[in-house]
């Protein structure tokens, strides 16, 4: 049986990872996490101080320090720069605020979409993000683009801040989250926007169980026509 490729886009705090994730495992998928890639090299301007005129130093530093994913004792994904566990440093307020700047710099993206690419030669991988399907995998047999108002996505951010432990005001999220969407969306360097040839998914008001079905009952039915 053939394993097919799945892309799944959409702005930020749509669902996207949550749902990746919990498909991957019921299909014995590879998870790759792409906003990890861009958030880690976010990260490393952050922390050097390094502004859009400094990309070379950037990927200096990614060449140094490659991203991996490695696996905790209980299933959960981390994430590492070298030896570094990045896991949470990434998932900042900081790091989330700035890291539209940073993926939109055509070098980062160049050579971290040719690092995606190499991961999902061989099928039988789900990514998220926001240019999966239009492209990091154009070739994609299934691609979802996911939506949700923004009031909702804001209360998704703010929970997931709360349970790992990350300050957060809930009509300031309301406002970065808009923010993104509008940044993400008019840069010039692969904007926001749903393949020609993929499913929008609106999942306001719906459950996390209720997309993974959705999306897992077009992905068994893609494997059984590939």
């Amino acid at each position: 049986m053939k394993a097919i490729k799945i892309a799944i886009d959409g702005p930020a705090s749509s669902g996207k990872s949550t749902v990746a994730k919990i498909i991957a495992k019921n299909l014995g998928y590879t998870y790759l996490d792409t906003g990890a890639m861009y958030r880690s090299a976010t990260y490393i301007a952050l922390t050097h101080g390094y502004t859009g005129k400094e990309v070379a130093l950037i990927l200096e530093e990614l060449a140094k320090k490659p991203i991996s994913f490695k696996k905790a004792e209980d299933g959960a994904q981390l994430v590492f720069l070298g030896d570094e566990d990045v896991t949470l440093a990434i998932r900042q307020n900081d790091v989330t605020n700035n890291v539209s700047w940073v993926s939109a710099l055509p070098e980062i993206r160049e050579e971290l979409v040719q690092q995606q690419r190499r991961i999902a030669q061989a099928g039988g991988i789900i990514m998220d993000g926001r240019d999966i399907g239009t492209v990091v995998l154009p070739d994609a047999e299934l691609k979802i683009f996911l939506i949700a108002s923004v009031e909702e996505r804001a209360e998704r951010r703010y929970k997931e801040n709360l349970e790992k432990g990350i300050e957060s005001d809930f009509e300031t999220l309301k406002e970065e989250i808009a923010a993104r969407d509008y940044k993400d969306s008019h840069r010039k360097v692969s904007p926001l926007k749903a393949a020609d040839d993929a499913l929008v998914f609106d999942t306001t008001g719906i459950s996390i169980e209720g997309v993974v079905q959705f999306i897992q009952e077009k992905a068994e039915k893609m494997v059984d026509m590939a």
